[in-house]
């Protein structure tokens, strides 16, 4: 008998990095955001989110060729004094570091990441990963919403057939297989995770992601901007996990 088994690679976390996030690119009103982490790892302290922020701020350097993207943390409001003390102390940090290759905006709340409000948005893997599903469902209650609404009538069927295009271009928008492939970010090689329903147009996508990461060199991006970070930190910096 022939026994096969899927392939292991061993991947450890990069030096300084304590937990990897995953990232996910997410569609706004004014085109794509990166959110991290959602859902590689539960909770997270504020050194942790200064690590995420870092490596989101890279992300979109290398995906969105921007020189210094906008970081948001993810909050329940915008105030300074709302919020978890692990948001408060990482948002403190960030703004503290004044990190070359980012530009911090503040607290940002939840809908301020479909609008596109800044091109990193922050937060633990908890509330994440929460959002990411809740915004998926979201974007298919609407589908089906707008499919029965087209269907109702005689009228509103022919009224589809006229505005077809703007429909098709709408699906388009809202088809989570486009964004398909959340990028493991502080680990020493480049890994994408696939979702575990994607079909081979949503699996397509997640392979131009990685390629794109390649590319444009996001573990070189993310390597730099650590050691800039943690170099300019007294000896007790964070050591690797």
């Amino acid at each position: 008998d022939i026994a096969i088994s899927a392939p292991v690679f061993c991947l450890r976390t990069m030096q300084g990095i304590q937990r990897p996030a995953i990232a996910a690119i997410w569609p706004t009103l004014k085109g794509e955001s990166i959110v991290l982490d959602v859902g590689a790892t539960i909770g997270a302290d504020a050194q942790q989110l200064m690590d995420f922020a870092l490596m989101g701020g890279a992300m979109a350097r290398a995906l969105f060729e921007v020189e210094r993207p906008s970081v948001g943390l993810l909050n329940v409001g915008v105030e300074e004094i709302k919020g978890q003390e692990e948001v408060k102390e990482a948002g403190r940090l960030i703004r503290e570091a004044d990190v070359e290759g980012i530009e911090y905006y503040g607290f940002v709340e939840g809908d301020d990441i479909g609008r596109g409000t800044v091109d990193v948005v922050v937060t633990e893997g908890f509330s994440g990963n929460i959002a990411l599903k809740a915004a998926e469902g979201t974007a298919r209650q609407i589908a089906e919403y707008l499919r029965a609404a087209m269907s109702r009538t005689l009228l509103a069927r022919v009224g589809y057939v006229f505005a077809k295009g703007a429909f098709d271009r709408l699906r388009e928008k809202m088809d989570p297989r486009k964004v398909n492939g959340g990028v493991f970010l502080g680990l020493n090689g480049i890994v994408i995770k696939s979702h575990g329903g994607a079909d081979a147009e949503g699996f397509a996508a997640a392979i131009d992601v990685g390629y794109d990461m390649v590319k444009n060199g996001l573990k070189a991006k993310i390597e730099a901007d650590l050691a800039r970070y943690h170099g300019a930190q007294p000896s007790e910096a964070v050591p690797r996990a």
